[in-house]
């Protein structure tokens, strides 16, 4: 069996990478309800399914079910196409990507009304008589996929994803989670579209000895069910979102490896919590659409990020240009960083949340983590409006605390925030618009705002 990840150099200097990271065609890759299925087998139907795409460069990938997504990823990229990722499964979102790439079709694993060149997925079990005997190789420049931004911040962006680009992005996951030579079992509560999922989900058992349950659980009850039904070592991919309806419903788990956290700043206190109850560590990764993971912290015993090998940050004024010899390009964020000694850097929060009111200067973030250690608050976020008709944004709230009312959770943060950055408005809800990563699109919190207005 060959070696599980390349070095750095072997990486950038081929001109073609193999789609598996092993060559043991043997190995379970996804975990379904029927039974696993294995490398050799997963090859065959891919390569079969590349041979029956339509004619085209670009396919919107919509499939729900994981194991389909990541037959149809792989299929299309070793067509030569490019799959693109929306930041949502939205008839809008979904046409708002086709129209941007003309000629581009979608493809998804059940019927979709309305959505014009669509191309339903066969059954990939009927495509296929032998398995798969080689593993098969992409061009290390070919884009393989483009990921939409969630949109949090305003419009979704663009960005491309070279198979060269990933390969070296998913080695060192790998060998961060150790899954790089232990054949872990992964569970993700985090859509395959969205870059954390894709990256952990999808490239992860690709490019490492792991194999992924087919499943995405979302409620308590169903994550238990899905980690019971994997053989030890678990890995669980989730969310600071689902691993607090984790802790809060108390569900009994079977022991995990690890617990793997992105998409939102997870306080220690739930990390301490989650350590404690499900005895497991818990990673947090940090990293985005435009760059994929960057960087790690073991949130209960670390404040700083440490940067994975190889890749540099420089602060801007704007910002951090991050730099990584697998990037086309340096990349720049919105994130303000304070670099430290060893590789390490502190998270001073986003450029666009920064607040200065009155000369007086707070975060988006810090009153967020305020507002969420209330006792009695499940779920909460804090934003800024867009500007009035006299150019001032104000700020406002979304509340989940069914035992609190509205007048109570300002008491309580009229006690910890200075005036001028509570809410107004703050609204009580039954939950937070959140995308199926845990994510909240900018689009739908202005609208639950302007729907109680």
């Amino acid at each position: 069996m060959s070696a599980v990840v390349q070095s750095d150099s072997a990486l950038q200097a081929a001109r073609r990478l193999p789609l598996l990271a092993s060559d043991d065609l043997q190995r379970a890759l996804v975990l379904r309800a029927g039974g696993p299925v294995s490398a050799g087998r997963f090859l065959a139907q891919a390569q079969a399914l590349a041979a029956r795409l339509p004619a085209g460069r670009h396919a919107v990938n919509l499939c729900a079910d994981r194991y389909q997504f990541l037959l149809t990823f792989c299929a299309v990229a070793l067509a030569g196409q490019t799959n693109l990722l929306p930041a949502a499964r939205t008839a809008h979102a979904v046409d708002a990507v086709m129209q941007a790439y003309p000629g581009s079709y979608a493809i998804g694993d059940g019927p979709i009304d309305g959505l014009a060149h669509f191309f339903l997925l066969p059954d990939p079990e009927a495509c296929v008589e032998h398995d798969a005997t080689m593993v098969p190789t992409i061009d290390a420049a070919h884009v393989v996929a483009i990921g939409f931004t969630s949109g949090s911040t305003g419009a979704p962006k663009a960005n491309s994803k070279t198979w060269g680009s990933v390969c070296a992005s998913s080695a060192r996951n790998a060998a961060l989670l150790g899954v790089d030579a232990v054949p872990a079992r992964i569970v993700a509560t985090v859509p395959s579209q969205h870059m954390y999922g894709l990256e952990l989900s999808v490239l992860l058992p690709l490019r490492s000895r792991a194999a992924v349950h087919a499943g995405q659980p979302f409620f308590p009850g169903d994550v238990a069910h899905a980690l019971a039904e994997v053989d030890a070592p678990r890995l669980l991919v989730t969310t600071p979102f689902h691993l607090r309806a984790l802790l809060h419903d108390v569900v009994a788990l079977p022991p995990l490896q690890a617990i793997v956290t992105a998409t939102a700043p997870l306080d220690a206190e739930l990390a301490g919590s989650a350590e404690q109850r499900l005895r497991a560590p818990v990673v947090e990764l940090f990293g985005s659409t435009e760059t994929c993971v960057i960087a790690h912290r073991r949130t209960v015993h670390d404040e700083p990020w440490r940067l994975y090998r190889g890749v540099e940050l420089q602060p801007q004024p704007d910002g951090t240009l991050v730099h990584a010899a697998y990037f086309a390009a340096p990349t720049l964020l919105q994130d303000i960083v304070e670099l430290l000694p060893d590789r390490r850097f502190r998270l001073c929060g986003r450029n666009s949340d920064l607040l200065e009111i009155a000369g007086k200067r707070a975060s988006l973030g810090d009153l967020n983590r305020l507002l969420l250690a209330i006792d009695g608050v499940r779920d909460a976020v804090i934003f800024q409006l867009d500007a009035d008709a006299r150019g001032l944004r104000r700020i406002a709230a979304l509340v989940v605390a069914p035992d609190l009312s509205e007048m109570q959770i300002r008491d309580a943060l009229r006690n910890i925030v200075d005036p001028v950055f509570l809410p107004r408005p703050l609204l009580r809800v039954a939950a937070l618009p959140r995308n199926a990563a845990g994510k909240l699109p900018r689009e739908a919190l202005l609208a639950a705002v302007g729907a109680r207005a």
